[in-house]
C-alpha cells in the first residue's frame, strides 16, 4: 500500500531486455535505502515494482510484458526522471489517499495552463475509467495523489502547485506524454460491492440507492 505522496525523484540507470520482459535499474537519488530489503515493493511512477537487487544509490526491477502494455513504463529511456515512494510502514503517516500500485490505464496530457504559480492539467483518460473519476475525488497520476478539479466529457483538471510540481515529474510533462492512472480503490471496491449484491439477489434494480448503502454499512441509521 502507498499513499502517493512522492519521496523522491530517481532517474532510469539502465534497462535490459529480457526477451518481452526487462528489468530496470534505477538510481535512487535521495531515496533512502537503509531500509529496504529484497523482496520490498517501491511504486515507480505509480507502477508497484518489487526490489530483486539493490544498493546505497539503486535498486533494480523486473517489469513484465503485462506491465510494460498497460503502463506507460514502456516509454521510459536512460536518464528519465521517475517518482518513486516505498510502500508505506504499518505506523507511517497517511499523507495522500489509499494507493494500491496497481494501473487502472494511461492517461494522455492534453493541455498545461497557466494561472499564477500554479498550473491546470487537462488529461484525456480511457472512457471505461470515467464512472470512478469524481469531482473533487482523489486520483493517482504517475504515482502522484492528486485531486480531481473538473471532469469534462473524457477529460480531467488537475491544479498543480509549484512544490508538487518541482518535487515530481510533473515539471517534464508536455502536451502528448503519457502518464498512469490509478482511480480511488475505494470507488472500485464499492462497485463491486454493490453490483455483488444485486447479482446474488436477483434485485429488480441495479441502482445504487440508499437502501442498498445502508445495508452494506455505508449508512447508520437509515430506515428505508
Amino acid at each position: 500500500m502507498f499513499t502517493g505522496i512522492i519521496e523522491a525523484l530517481g532517474s532510469i540507470r539502465a534497462i535490459t531486455r529480457q526477451g518481452a520482459d526487462a528489468q530496470l535499474t534505477i538510481a535512487t537519488a535521495n531515496l533512502s535505502m537503509d531500509d529496504v530489503h529484497l523482496g520490498d515493493s517501491i511504486a515507480v511512477n505509480g507502477v508497484c515494482l518489487t526490489v530483486v537487487a539493490f544498493g546505497q544509490d539503486y535498486f533494480k526491477a523486473d517489469v513484465s510484458h503485462e506491465t510494460l502494455a498497460r503502463s506507460s513504463l514502456c516509454q521510459l529511456k536512460l536518464g528519465s526522471a521517475v517518482n518513486l515512494e516505498k510502500a508505506m510502514a504499518a505506523n507511517g503517516r497517511f499523507g495522500g489517499h489509499m494507493v494500491s500500485g496497481h494501473v487502472d490505464g494511461v492517461a494522455t496530457v492534453q493541455r498545461i495552463d497557466n494561472h499564477g504559480r500554479s498550473i491546470d492539467l487537462w488529461l484525456k483518460f480511457p472512457v471505461e475509467l470515467g464512472r470512478y473519476i469524481a469531482e473533487k475525488g482523489s486520483i493517482t497520476v504517475d504515482g502522484i495523489s492528486l485531486t480531481v478539479n473538473e471532469v469534462s466529457d473524457h477529460l480531467l483538471r488537475l491544479t498543480i502547485i509549484p512544490h508538487t510540481s518541482e518535487q515530481t515529474t510533473i515539471s517534464q510533462w508536455r502536451g502528448g506524454s503519457l502518464v498512469n492512472l490509478e482511480v480511488d480503490v475505494v470507488a472500485r471496491y464499492l462497485e463491486r460491492l454493490l453490483t455483488g449484491t444485486a447479482e446474488s439477489t436477483a434485485s429488480h434494480s441495479t441502482g445504487l440507492t440508499m437502501q442498498t448503502l445502508a445495508e452494506n454499512g455505508f449508512l447508520s441509521g437509515h430506515r428505508g
